[in-house]
């Protein structure tokens, strides 16, 4: 008899295997899921920042920067606030790089991520806040995505449970990653009792948070940054009372699980910065050879063609972006004249545009020194444009 039949019939199942073997190569169910949760943010953040006007393909220039600084930010936040795992009695350092048998932070994650994707945005001279705001409902479907992999590893799951959609878990072999226990009959051993799926309640939470986002941002047109805060709030509310139903080690303050004191404290910044922070979304209208509108979308989540890049916009890359208000935008793409539009009596500018980023104040009109100008159409100011690399 094994431990199996301790448990109740109904049950959620949990796998027994979450490694394969490709010839000498593992293919980890963990990784898998990683790997499909990036495509699937990157997917849904292109198709945001084209309707913002970013130039096809710049995610995945967004990408090469945020990815890597991710994984790193998340393993180092996780090796940090558990050591001793890596370098208490018995552990061993160099299990702090191996990430495939689990172990990144979110936290750490989404720092790492901000500051590989703060460098491609500088490179490419968008404001970073047009990224985040982009980013804000493809980073839940992410981690979403992500947590299945917690599943095939036998992990992260809370305390015993009696409710029918109980967790059936796995006794792991400790010398044999990704693969459970056997007994002599060569069955998976599980352990006693059924065990709250926490995976699953922060799976089905984020892609609640996933939808709010895209509600919100879509019905208040939110900017300067305030769609990636509500994510960030709406995601660690989830994660605190999730945090508490779960069982596996975790350093404790006061009592209380790390994860929970940074949920609360990273909840009341984006709070903060959410009701602080105010202004209209940000558009882009690209500057030099890149400067053709392309055509309006209609939905968030529509199929993108990343391959475009290695194509016409590759070639095509602009040389900078001009930032832009709604009606600005909508106009140029119906247009194709960048903003303010000629015809007024003292622009003189070949292009009715203001000067491209980085050039003199100097070198953009013959106004006088002093500051005092001819008045203006009403329609240059309306957007309050500026150089977008200096906001990023």
């Amino acid at each position: 008899m094994t431990l199996a039949s301790l448990s109740p019939q109904a049950a959620l199942p949990s796998p027994s295997t979450a490694v394969w073997q490709l010839g000498p190569v593992p293919i980890r169910a963990y990784a898998l899921c990683i790997i499909l949760g990036i495509v699937l943010a990157c997917w849904v953040t292109e198709r945001r920042l084209r309707q913002r006007g970013v130039a096809p393909g710049a995610v995945l220039d967004i990408a090469v920067w945020a990815v890597p600084a991710g994984i790193i930010g998340a393993r180092i936040y996780h090796v940090i606030t558990s050591p001793e795992k890596y370098f208490g009695a018995g552990g061993d350092p160099m299990k702090a790089f191996a990430i495939w048998e689990g172990g990144l932070g979110i936290w750490g994650a989404v720092a790492g991520g901000a500051v590989g994707a703060w460098i491609a945005a500088r490179q490419l001279g968008i404001p970073f806040s047009v990224v985040a705001d982009a980013l804000a409902p493809g980073l839940p479907l992410a981690q979403a995505v992500g947590r299945v992999g917690n599943w095939f590893n036998n992990e992260l799951f809370g305390g015993r449970t009696t409710l029918p959609w109980g967790l059936e878990i796995h006794r792991m072999d400790p010398d044999n990653p990704g693969h459970a226990l056997r007994d002599d009959a060569g069955q998976p051993i599980l352990e006693p009792g059924l065990y709250q799926p926490t995976f699953l309640y922060e799976a089905l939470w984020n892609l609640g948070v996933v939808a709010l986002v895209l509600i919100l941002d879509r019905r208040l047109k939110l900017g300067r940054g305030r769609a990636f805060a509500l994510y960030v709030m709406g995601y660690t509310v989830g994660r605190f009372w999730i945090e508490l139903m779960r069982t596996d080690e975790a350093n404790q303050i006061l009592g209380v699980r790390l994860n929970v004191w940074t949920a609360a404290l990273v909840f009341l910044g984006a709070l903060i910065y959410f009701v602080r922070v105010r202004g209209p979304r940000e558009y882009l209208i690209p500057l030099g050879a890149a400067a053709t509108p392309t055509p309006p979308t209609t939905s968030d989540l529509s199929q993108v063609d990343l391959s475009e890049r290695e194509t016409a916009a590759r070639a095509a890359a602009p040389e900078g972006y001009r930032v832009v208000s709604e009606e600005q935008y909508e106009a140029w793409q119906d247009s194709g004249v960048l903003p303010p539009e000629p015809a007024t009596e003292d622009d003189d500018r070949p292009d009715g545009g203001e000067p491209l980023v980085g050039a003199a104040p100097g070198d953009a009109d013959d106004e006088p020194a002093d500051g005092t100008a001819e008045p203006r159409d009403d329609r240059a100011d309306a957007a309050g444009a500026r150089p977008a690399d200096r906001d990023s």
